[in-house]
């Protein structure tokens, strides 16, 4: 099926501790968006459109070296989104919604989305199961509750949805509203969303210990 990878790069690189937006960071000697394309890529999409700091356009097309489409991202994670949405390709069948922040992510997970969106599913996440016991806590910290962990999981990226969906979801979404990821997106129009297997080396950068970690892997 044709689809099309969003990635979205627009967020700084303050918790990171960097001087430059975090997909602009580099792993392994070359930055994280370059890392996030070529993982969508190499997993089978067609195109690729990357939502960018508008101020930092000519960084990212130096980098990326017409490997995808850039658009000016927003100053939130939907805005961003909508953005790159509105900048594919609107024949494309599916839509894969990727992190810059997750460079390592192996092609084999796209794969998988692609495939549970070919089999018919209007919207799939990749998951992994959560190992620790997960407690809920009042404003005070007291813990409230344990939810039994079998039945939780972490959500990955990329998000694969079928375009159809994805788009009305964000046509429904009132502008300015801000939710976790675009599963909930398009599960606020009560459309379900289905899992396949994640994997542990799509783990976020968010910190600069994060990014240690990832070069480490890379070295391997």
């Amino acid at each position: 099926m044709s689809a099309v990878g969003i990635v979205a790069a627009a967020g700084s690189g303050l918790r990171l501790g960097a001087d430059r937006p975090k997909a602009l960071v580099p792993l392994g000697g070359r930055p994280l968006v370059v890392w996030a394309v070529a993982t969508l890529l190499d997993g089978g999409v067609d195109e690729v459109v990357v939502a960018v700091p508008p101020a930092e356009r000519e960084a990212f097309a130096t980098v990326l070296r017409g490997t995808a489409t850039l658009v000016d991202g927003g100053d939130t994670r939907t805005a961003s989104v909508r953005a790159a949405l509105d900048a594919s390709d609107p024949g494309a069948a599916a839509v894969l919604v990727h992190d810059a922040a997750r460079p390592l992510t192996p092609p084999g997970v796209v794969v998988r989305v692609l495939e549970a969106l070919a089999a018919g599913a209007p919207a799939v996440v990749p998951v992994l199961p959560v190992v620790d016991t997960t407690v809920v806590v009042d404003a005070d910290g007291v813990v409230t509750a344990a939810p039994d962990r079998a039945t939780l999981r972490r959500v990955q990226t990329p998000q694969g949805f079928s375009r159809v969906v994805l788009a009305e979801a964000y046509r429904a979404l009132p502008l300015g509203e801000e939710l976790t990821d675009d599963a909930a997106v398009v599960r606020a129009l009560g459309v379900p969303v289905r899992t396949v297997a994640g994997d542990e080396r799509a783990a976020k950068v968010t910190v600069a210990h994060d990014l240690a970690l990832a070069e480490l892997q890379v070295q391997r």
